[in-house]
């Protein structure tokens, strides 16, 4: 069934509220909404445009569903705040990690080594938050001061019927559904460790040679699958108790416990097996040290979304829990 403008709106207004007043929002928004709408079609007007005219008139769903909690939109005042905040995350998400990936491809073809190719890719990336955050934020102080007619800047009416979400996906994210999606991504994480021991049947180079390097049995290997094994009773915490601050703690602990150690043993050429790098021909000419430097930044950026995502689940879970009380 396809959503109407209706739903879409109802529920961009509703997952930016806290799960214990989001059926009630829904409920009154789709009141006022078929209210003035009836308005509009017995003054003539068709359906569609009724419901296009109510919409548009609502304005952005985010802010409606703030002002219906009483949470002010205000930082650097309610004028332009959210299309501050919007552009503020679409220009860190873009600009950040496209500088940190070039100043470190930029190291790494220029002979660095491994750590000054991480250190410099780390105070970029913060430089670069820190900039984008103050001047992004500072432009918008200064029009918010700044005398001007409503919608005379061509930023007041940002928001059009054409920013709702193309489909209406359920507010609540399944803890089950969470738990199973972890649960395979870990056990089949820990039976590839195991079964490229045996060889990679499906590449030629090594249908006979472990990946990584068997001394690596002694320790290194029953460690990270242990770890492994401390993510999978994580995950079923998070699922039975959901996410609470000490748990996001553990959170960044395990990730820590196996990235950190992993990275050292790529770092140090502990991680492969030569016999396998032979096999494929490692390090490919002068690219080596760029494919080194890639995986680094892919694996440290992998464990900071990871860790951010738990905070940001807790700090939602936090805030709902408070609003229920």
């Amino acid at each position: 069934m396809t959503a109407t403008l209706t739903d879409r709106y109802v529920w961009a207004a509703a997952r930016s509220v806290p799960e214990g007043q989001r059926r009630e929002l829904e409920r009154e928004l789709r009141e006022r909404i078929g209210d003035e709408t009836d308005a509009l079609l017995e003054q003539g007007s068709s359906p569609e445009e009724a419901e296009r005219a109510v919409l548009t008139e609502l304005g952005d769903p985010v802010a409606l569903a703030a002002g219906y909690v009483d949470r002010p939109l205000q930082l650097i005042g309610p004028r332009y705040y959210l299309v501050w905040w919007r552009l503020l995350k679409l220009l860190l998400a873009i600009v950040v990690p496209l500088s940190a990936v070039g100043v470190a491809l930029g190291k790494a073809i220029s002979g660095a080594t491994i750590g000054d190719v991480i250190g410099s890719a780390v105070v970029v990336s913060l430089s670069v938050v820190v900039h984008i955050g103050f001047w992004t934020t500072l432009v918008f102080a200064v029009l918010e001061r700044s005398p001007a007619p409503e919608g005379k800047r061509g930023i007041d009416s940002l928001w059009t019927l054409d920013q709702l979400p193309a489909t209406v996906e359920p507010v609540r994210t399944s803890r089950l559904a969470d738990l199973i999606a972890a649960v395979f991504f870990l056990v089949v994480f820990a039976v590839a460790l195991v079964w490229q021991q045996f060889g990679i049947p499906w590449v030629p180079q090594l249908e006979a040679v472990p990946l990584l390097d068997p001394a690596l049995w002694s320790f290194w290997l029953p460690y990270f699958i242990a770890i492994i094994g401390l993510e999978i009773l994580f995950a079923v915490a998070v699922y039975a108790i959901g996410w609470t601050w000490w748990l996001a703690g553990v959170n960044v602990l395990l990730n820590v416990a196996f990235t950190v150690p992993a990275l050292w043993l790529l770092v140090e050429g502990r991680l492969f097996n030569p016999d396998a790098l032979a096999a494929m021909g490692w390090p490919w000419g002068d690219a080596g040290p760029i494919v080194v430097a890639v995986a680094v930044v892919t694996v440290v950026g992998v464990a900071i979304a990871d860790v951010v995502d738990g905070v940001v689940k807790t700090w939602r879970a936090s805030r709902e829990r408070r609003t229920a009380a």
